[in-house]
């Protein structure tokens, strides 16, 4: 259980401290592959939040490195989020990769950071470095970490900025400082006058990067561009990890299938999980032992056949098998697969009633091209054009289909009060994540609900869905969340979520939407229903839109508007499983 302290002495002097781990009764000398770990939390934690002991590891015949980046834990230097992490990572491979005891071969675990660390290692093309194993990574930092849907996320952002700011004045020794900044980490600071720029972080922590993250909406700013890991002609064997609940899914999914393009083998698995812990539960639901991560005998099975050689049943099965491994929730555990094709075909149709927010409206099958089981929603295959208004029925040209509106029938309306939005539960993007009992909030009437009957044939949903509809609004942007959930006797639970911010355009004017949805794995039984819940915010997991034009993330409290929105008809496409 005691590790053996290391330092690396960088080129600028910085000094990186390290823990290393190795099997007891072991010669010390004896070559070993290595398993590095680099993490900004203090080397002594080691992701132990979801996987086994460094001492573990090191039984399976491993020397395992657990490192604090620089200016974390008792490395020397300035913490900057990310900016030094390729060249200390390259540096870290090469320098281990000579460690007394290693015999030169390296692999790399860790997630959210941890699996950041792994990219930027691997950028520097040491020919050390064997293998990756990144876990729920936002790789693209703008589209999988920092906003989704154009919304910046408000809750899991300020909660990691409060998290480091904190352990930048633990290490400065300012006591002060850290317990604010504790307090406001334990019950998130939402009250002031701008409520996406705290004032007490601004005032503790004025160079976080979460200032940086806001002055930056833009994906194609070059802040991003410079922080992207630049993996142009790494081929690397990859174990991918990810869970239906991780607000970083996006950038797992991203990452394995950019990495498919090479020749090296790929595996991606896909838990019930929110970012932590990989248990059995997720929020509220209990989904069995076989849900218990088993990541950390996976990965040895992994290291074991490319780092060391292994022809063992389980090493050779840990690469061959199939490249997907996924968990079906609400059925049979664990499946393999290959993983699904981007656009999904359209199942559903739904149309306003006017009463959507008070009894809900129907969720009915496309059955056919000409929209045969939903008449009030007719698909096409794609022809040229645009929205045409003038003497025709209004039609929305999606890359994929055309949705057609017929001009009888009631829209739907949200009506979205800033002094009540609607609150997030579960979820990826909302703390605690995981699948909870919603009927409280579909009961709401600022949420829009369309249910389908009950299932007279089990459906198993996976991938991720798309709603593509027409609305308009009473302000010049506003928000749409959206909900599927599974209707059974003992609740509604929801199974995966999407957001979708509407920049600026005129009040009233009609409006097509794209909105995609957290990609799910998710098997309904007979006699259960699939609902599509919507509404106008999902505070604090997004900030609130105020409706006016400014920039949510900057705008004051006083300045949100209330919003109408209309939903006159649309689609939902997923894939069947």
């Amino acid at each position: 259980m005691n590790p053996i302290p290391l330092s690396l002495t960088l080129a600028d002097g910085v000094r990186l401290d390290a823990d290393c781990y190795r099997p007891r009764h072991r010669p010390l000398d004896e070559p070993l592959p290595v398993l590095l770990m680099r993490q900004p939390y203090g080397r002594a934690i080691a992701s132990t939040v979801v996987y086994g002991h460094p001492t573990w590891y090191a039984a399976q015949g491993y020397m395992v490195v657990i490192q604090d980046v620089r200016g974390r834990g008792t490395s020397t230097g300035e913490f900057r989020l990310f900016a030094h992490e390729a060249a200390d990572g390259a540096a870290t491979v090469d320098w281990v990769a000579q460690l007394p005891g290693s015999n030169g071969r390296v692999g790399m675990y860790g997630f959210s950071y941890q699996a950041m660390t792994q990219l930027y290692a691997a950028a520097g093309r040491s020919p050390a470095l064997m293998t990756l194993c990144p876990a729920m990574v936002g790789y693209d930092l703008h589209q999988d970490w920092a906003y989704e849907g154009g919304a910046f996320l408000w809750q899991s952002n300020l909660g990691w900025a409060l998290q480091l700011a904190a352990e930048t004045a633990r290490r400065r020794g300012d006591e002060a400082a850290f317990l604010a900044l504790v307090r406001d980490a334990q019950a998130l600071p939402v009250g002031d006058r701008v409520p996406v720029q705290p004032d007490r972080l601004r005032q503790l922590a004025p160079d976080s990067f979460y200032w940086d993250w806001l002055n930056h909406p833009d994906p194609r700013d070059t802040y991003w561009q410079a922080l992207k890991p630049d993996l142009a002609g790494v081929d690397l064997p990859m174990l991918h990890v990810g869970g239906w609940f991780d607000p970083y899914l996006r950038g797992t999914l991203r990452l394995y299938r950019e990495a498919q393009r090479g020749r090296s083998p790929q595996q991606l698995w896909i838990g019930p999980w929110g970012h932590l812990p990989w248990g059995r539960r997720a929020g509220s639901v209990d989904f069995g032992p076989t849900a218990i991560s088993p990541l950390d005998r996976v990965q040895v099975q992994w290291f074991n056949r490319i780092l060391k050689g292994e022809t063992t049943p389980d090493a050779v099965e840990a690469i061959q098998a199939a490249p997907v491994q996924w968990f079906e929730m609400g059925g049979q555990g664990w499946r393999q697969s290959h993983l699904w094709e981007e656009d999904p075909p359209l199942q559903y149709g739904f149309r306003g009633t006017g009463l959507g927010s008070m009894v809900g409206g129907e969720l009915r099958p496309l059955k056919s091209g000409n929209g045969e089981g939903c008449p009030e929603v007719q698909v096409t295959p794609e022809t040229q054009g645009t929205p045409e208004t003038q003497g025709k029925p209004e039609v929305y040209v999606t890359p994929e289909v055309q949705v057609t509106a017929k001009e009888t029938g009631v829209p739907d309306v949200i009506v979205h009060d800033p002094w009540r939005p609607v609150p997030a539960l579960g979820g990826h993007a909302a703390v605690p994540s995981g699948s909870f009992d919603r009927s409280a909030l579909d009961d709401r009437a600022d949420v829009l609900t369309y249910t389908t009957a009950p299932l007279d044939r089990e459906l198993v949903i996976w991938g991720e869905a798309v709603l593509r509809l027409w609305c308009w609004s009473s302000a010049v942007s506003f928000d749409l969340c959206g909900v599927l959930s599974v209707v059974r006797r003992d609740g509604v639970f929801n199974i995966c979520q999407g957001y979708q911010r509407l920049g600026i355009g005129e009040p009233g004017q009609r409006r097509s939407l794209r909105l995609q949805f957290q990609a799910t794995g998710q098997r309904l039984r007979l006699g259960e229903q699939l609902r599509l819940s919507l509404s106008g915010a999902c505070v604090p997991a997004y900030a609130v839109n105020p409706g006016t034009g400014e920039n949510p993330d900057a705008a004051p409290r006083l300045s949100a508007q209330v919003i109408t929105i209309a939903i006159e008809a649309g689609t939902l496409a997923f894939h069947l499983s």
